[in-house]
Parts: C-alpha cells; sequence; structure tokens
C-alpha cells in the first residue's frame, strides 16, 4: 500500500518518508483485531450470564436479594443476621459469608430483647416475628432455636451498606451496645465487646464512608472554586512551556552555578569546622580509635570527620567541574533542542490537548474492563453449602436448601444449616471463568498500552513533520496532528500492537509475580522469597526498559514508516552511538521538568491555601500536577523525537546542497556547522 503524495516539501527528503510508506507489522494487527474481537464477544458472554445486583445487593440465607425482586421484597432491603458474633468466625475469610441465618428485613431492630422475654408479650412477639425466617406458630422457644426460625436475641442496630449492625459507643473506655455495657444473648449475659470482632471491617468502611461523605459534601460546596484553580494550573502551564524558548538555557547553567556553589559552600564550611575544632580537647583522635559509636552525632566533634567531608566534596566538585568543561557542548545542544521543542510545540498547539483523547480512550477501555470483570465475577449460580457451630462430616458440602431438612446430611448433624455460600457453577461456561477474567485483565493491559502507543506515534508524526520541513513551518501540512493519527492508524496499527503486546506480556508476568507474593506472606522460606524479590527486580527493570524502546521505535516508526523491530533496532543502536547525549539531553529535560511541576503546583497550592479545607486544597495539588504532567508529557515527547532527528539530520547529511543540514541555525552554530547552500 502506497501512500499518496500529500506535501510536496517531502519529495526530496528521505528521512521523513511520506511517499513508500506501506502497512507494517500486519500479521501482529490480524492478530490483535482478532483479540479485540474476541474480547468483545467475552464481554458479550459476560452481559448475557453476568448479574452485578449480586455485588450491589445483599443476599439472605437463601440467595434471595435484599431490596430487589417482587413488591413484598423491595419492602425488605436490609440485611439481618441472627448472631453477628458469628461473623468473628474464621470461616468467614474462607467462605466469605457469616456462619449464621439472614433475612431480609423492612428496617433494623431499635430495641434489645431476647427470644424467651419476648414470646411472653403479644406486642413484643409481633415485633420479633419480624426478624423469623418464618412464622414459628405456636412452637416452643427450644424448638424454634432448634429449627433456627427466630434469632436467639435481638441487638438494637443501625443500618449501614444495606446491613443491620450493632449500635456499638462508648462510655468512657467502656464499649456499650444500644446504651448498655451488657446484653442477653438469650443464653446468657454477655459484654457488649463481644461483637466488636464480627463488626471490625465494618467499622473500617464505616469511616472509609464517612470520610467520603463529608469529601464529597466539601465538593459540592466548592467545585467551581476547584474549576477556576484548574484552569490557573492550565493557564500557567501553557504560559512555561512558551517561557522554556527564551529561559531554558538561564534556569540550565543558573542550576549549574548553584550546584557547583553548594559544593563549594559545603567545603568552606567543613573546613571551618574542622579549624574550630584544632585546640578541643578529644576532637584530634582518629576514627579507628573512636571505633563504632550507636549516636553518630559523636562523629561530628571529631577532626577527621569533617577533614573525610573535606576530600569527598572536594573530590565530588572537582569530578562536576571536570565534566562541564568536557560536557558543556553537550550541554548547549540539549537547551538549544528544548527550545526548538517549545518552538514546535509553539506551531503545533493542538498537541497540548491531545492528552485529553488519550484519557478519553483510556476510560474506555478502564470502564470496559472493569464492567467486563464485575459482570464476568456475577455470572455464577448460587452455591449452598453446609455450614454447622459444632464438628459435622458434611461442614462445607455443597447442599440443596430445597430438600436439606430430609437429606442425610440433617440427619448426622441435627444442628446443621444449608446457607447461601457464594456464587459458583459446575456449567463449561462457570470451569473456564477464571481463564476468561485473565484473558480480561491481559487484554486491558494490551489496549491500555495500544492507546499509549498511538498517542506516542501521533505526537512523534506531528513533531517530525515540522523537524523535516525544508521551510518552517510553511512546508509542514496544514493539520499535522490529524495527518500524523491518520497515518499511524491508516499504516502502523500492527507495529502499535507488536509493542504494545511485548509490554503487556511483562506487565501480566509481573501481576501474577506480585499475586504469588501476596500468597507467600506467611511462608517460611527465606530462598523462595529472595528469588521472588530477585524476579520483581528484574521483570520491573525489564517494563522500564521496553517502555523506553517502544518510546523510541515509535518515534522512528514514525519517521521512516518501517516495521517495529527494524525501528527498535535503528533507534537502539542510534542512541548507544550518540548515549553521552541520551544521558545529557535526558537529565537536563528532566530537571528542568521538574522544576516546572513544581512551579506549577507551588503557585496554584499557594492560591489554595486562602481559606479552604485540607481535602480541597489536595485535590487542587493532585490536579495541578497531573494537569502540568500532562501538557509537559507532550513537550518530553517533543524533545525525544527531535532529538532522534536531531542525530539522525547529523548522520545522513552533510551540509552540501544535495543533503543540507535541517536542523535550525542555533544548532549549527553550537555544532560549527554549516549548509554550504548558505
Amino acid at each position: 500500500i502506497k501512500m499518496p503524495v500529500e506535501e510536496g516539501a517531502y519529495k526530496k527528503n528521505d528521512c521523513f518518508s511520506l511517499l513508500h510508506r506501506g502497512c507494517t507489522d500486519i500479521v501482529c494487527c490480524i492478530f490483535f483485531i482478532v483479540a479485540i474481537v474476541g474480547y468483545v464477544a467475552v464481554g458479550i458472554l459476560a452481559w448475557t450470564h453476568g448479574d452485578p445486583r449480586k455485588v450491589i445487593y445483599p443476599t439472605d440465607s437463601m440467595g434471595l436479594y435484599c431490596g430487589f425482586g417482587e413488591k413484598n421484597e423491595r419492602k425488605q432491603p436490609l440485611l439481618f443476621y441472627f448472631n453477628m458474633m458469628k461473623c468473628a468466625s474464621p470461616m468467614v475469610l474462607l467462605e466469605f459469608q457469616c456462619p449464621t441465618p439472614q433475612v431480609c428485613v423492612e428496617k433494623c431492630p431499635d430495641r434489645t430483647m431476647t427470644l424467651v422475654t419476648a414470646v411472653g408479650k403479644t406486642q413484643d412477639w409481633e415485633y420479633y416475628k419480624s426478624y423469623c425466617r418464618a412464622d414459628p406458630g405456636t412452637k416452643s422457644v427450644p424448638q424454634i432455636l432448634q429449627e433456627k426460625l427466630c434469632p436467639a436475641y435481638l441487638i438494637s442496630s443501625k443500618p449501614f451498606l444495606q446491613r443491620c449492625f450493632p449500635s456499638l459507643g462508648k462510655k468512657g473506655e467502656v464499649i456499650t451496645v444500644g446504651d448498655q455495657e451488657t446484653f442477653n444473648d438469650g443464653d446468657k449475659i454477655r459484654d457488649a465487646k463481644d461483637l466488636v470482632a464480627g463488626m471490625k471491617n465494618a467499622t473500617i468502611v464505616m469511616e472509609g464512608r464517612q470520610v467520603a461523605m463529608k469529601i464529597f459534601e466539601d465538593y459540592t460546596k466548592s467545585w467551581y472554586w476547584i474549576l477556576i484553580c484548574l484552569l490557573i494550573a492550565v493557564v500557567v502551564s501553557l504560559i512555561f512551556i512558551v517561557l522554556l524558548r527564551y529561559l531554558a538555557g538561564i534556569m540550565v547553567w543558573v542550576m549549574i552555578v548553584m550546584v557547583i556553589a553548594v559544593f563549594a559552600y559545603g567545603i568552606v564550611h567543613c573546613s571551618i569546622k574542622y579549624v574550630n575544632l584544632k585546640d578541643t580537647p578529644g576532637a584530634n583522635i582518629t576514627l579507628q580509635q573512636l571505633g563504632f559509636q550507636p549516636d553518630f552525632s559523636v562523629y561530628l566533634h571529631i577532626r577527621q570527620t569533617w577533614l573525610a567531608f573535606i576530600i569527598i566534596l572536594a573530590i565530588l566538585e572537582v569530578i562536576i567541574i571536570i565534566v562541564l568543561i568536557f560536557l558543556r557542548n553537550r550541554i548547549r545542544i540539549a537547551v538549544e533542542l528544548m527550545k526548538e521543542a517549545s518552538r514546535a510545540v509553539g506551531y503545533v498547539m493542538s498537541s497540548l490537548f491531545y492528552p485529553i483523547f488519550t484519557f478519553f480512550l483510556l476510560t474506555i477501555v478502564i470502564a470496559y474492563w472493569g464492567v467486563t470483570a464485575v459482570f464476568l465475577s456475577t455470572s455464577s449460580e448460587p452455591v449452598y453449602k453446609v455450614f454447622n457451630e459444632t464438628v459435622c462430616p458434611h461442614a462445607r458440602e455443597t447442599c440443596i436448601p430445597e430438600n436439606f431438612t430430609l437429606s442425610n446430611m440433617k440427619r448426622d448433624c441435627p444442628r446443621s444449616e444449608c446457607l447461601f455460600a457464594f456464587y459458583g457453577g459446575e456449567t463449561p461456561y462457570h470451569k473456564y471463568l477464571i481463564f476468561l477474567q485473565f484473558y480480561n485483565v491481559f487484554l486491558f493491559f494490551w489496549c491500555a498500552n495500544f492507546v499509549t502507543a498511538l498517542g506516542q506515534m501521533t505526537l512523534a508524526g506531528a513533531f517530525a513533520s515540522y523537524y523535516w520541513a525544508p521551510n518552517k513551518p510553511n512546508d509542514m501540512p496544514a493539520f499535522p496532528l490529524c495527518a500524523s493519527l491518520g497515518r499511524s492508524l491508516r499504516y502502523h496499527t500492527g507495529s502499535l500492537a507488536f509493542g504494545s503486546l511485548i509490554l503487556a506480556i511483562v506487565q501480566i508476568i509481573r501481576v501474577l509475580l506480585e499475586y504469588i507474593d501476596h500468597k507467600l506472606k506467611g511462608a517460611e522460606n527465606k530462598f523462595a522469597k529472595f528469588l521472588l524479590c530477585c524476579l520483581k527486580c528484574c521483570f520491573w527493570c525489564l517494563e522500564k526498559f521496553i517502555k523506553f524502546m517502544n518510546r523510541n521505535a515509535y518515534i522512528m516508526v514514525a519517521i521512516y514508516g518501517k516495521n517495529f523491530c527494524r525501528s527498535a533496532r535503528d533507534a537502539f543502536f542510534l542512541l548507544m552511538r550518540n548515549v553521552i547525549r541520551v544521558v545529557v539531553l535526558d537529565k537536563v529535560t528532566d530537571f528542568i521538568l521538574f522544576l516546572g511541576k513544581l512551579l506549577i503546583v507551588g503557585l496554584v497550592g499557594k492560591f489554595s491555601t486562602l481559606d479552604r479545607r485540607e481535602n480541597e486544597i489536595m485535590t487542587v495539588l493532585v490536579g495541578s500536577y497531573l494537569i502540568a504532567h500532562g501538557f509537559f508529557s507532550v513537550y518530553a515527547m517533543c524533545v525525544d523525537t527531535l532529538f532522534l532527528c536531531f542525530l539522525e539530520d547529523l548522520e545522513r547529511n552533510d551540509g552540501s546542497p544535495e543533503r543540507p543540514y535541517l536542523m535550525s541555525e542555533n544548532l549549527l552554530n553550537v555544532l560549527k556547522k554549516k549548509n554550504q547552500a548558505n
């Protein structure tokens, strides 16, 4: 597939090819499309079988939803536990279900009473029966408790997350329930603190909910003010990028002078300390004579300590000065490239808002993954298991509640109950649910990396069209960003999918290692922990390296239109031939952008501290940082693209009329080169 001629200015330029550009990595492109089709099929399958109500609504012991369904069920939106203390059982962690009967109720109990005291009073008994699983009729109290038709006691409770939890409080240091320090569980008098273990996890969630509600209330009152602060961050970010054209050199050289001055001050300060300790008793002993001391301040009273500081700082100062002498020209190149990047961004202003498009696509990917994961996790059938308070040979075996009372399980364990445990199933679909969840996670990483890669290649193509234009900006495309996006999708979807696939494989391996590490936290095998730690470290480094190589490979694909592997190889060897320039440019750019983020967050943060709450200030600070990071990520991509174009320009052109340099005049002056045509 050949690309039609779009811009005549590029016809004589082999470095930025528009004439001979074809589809790259077609096999991977087809594979990616098939994977996406499969991903959609998984989503449809999950949406067909899934039921998010299993997450939204609580379920009683029979697996029925509370607050959803028939008219009568909607009137009972709350879940009531017969015995909250059973929720403190370790079985809860195994089965995600309290081993106690649960019923859907209209409202939580607001009284504290026992079954024995309620049976003898008509009004109390009518109230008490609303918390029973079935109408006990005229059965005796022992029979009701044996069949677990009603709870042994009621405790004053409050609803939280559609569940009834005891109303715990404090009188001094004593925990109370319903303003009482004790309660009757139908068998004996217990302390209110016995309920704490069963409510421990709920308390954490309750505190988080209270904090979230408070933050939400604050946001509803001050959203306009937060929006103003974030708009200020956008304006300041734009101004900073524009000013880099004029201030980049000043900022870099001021930073270098300040570093030298700090080391010089350190040498002077240590020298003064060294001289002042000359006549101090005990200051002339050596560090070897002093030996190891747990109080490190003791070493500051020894002259030899300050002499060591002087020597170390002096060596570092000399190294920095020598490095600057030899690298001064490369630092000047880095500064000029940053200025050139600011000019390029100025000609392609739409690039600053491209991260919004990337964010939109990532939001779709994350939302699709999250919804599919919820539907997959809720697409199983209710599973009932045997729960017993004593030893039972059938404990945690699967049972059928409809005929459980007549089964052998009930006969062998008279006090056992067939309760809803979790959602599962025995069909082929349910057996492969774990595989579908894994596929969902893997495609999430692949698609997210693909969206990020698309943004990088689009920006690289737009900025490369600026660099290779002989007459800037007249020879640039009318809409460089749109043209680059079209080229990336039309010709290089396969290359984007290839690089994203490699990165996704490494990321999914890191997820599996984290999962294994979580499972081995209680293990005592030191060698296994050491090996796992080494693997996690290696794959972390590998992920960083692949991200670096992918970024530069996408730039080369955007410039030349070659396949991913060849572009990655060319980019790697090009960077290795100019490794010192790479290091200098990377560190200088990182420092300048770090100063920019610090400046923007500081200015907006100072403005936001005017009579505002802490959560509002934190929102403004985090939002300002994300906005600055979004703008500066475009700028950093521009710098990296222009740098590779600059290196290619140096290696492919010689300044002759046939192959003139296309870099700016300032870069030519720094390199002491010129075009013969000039």
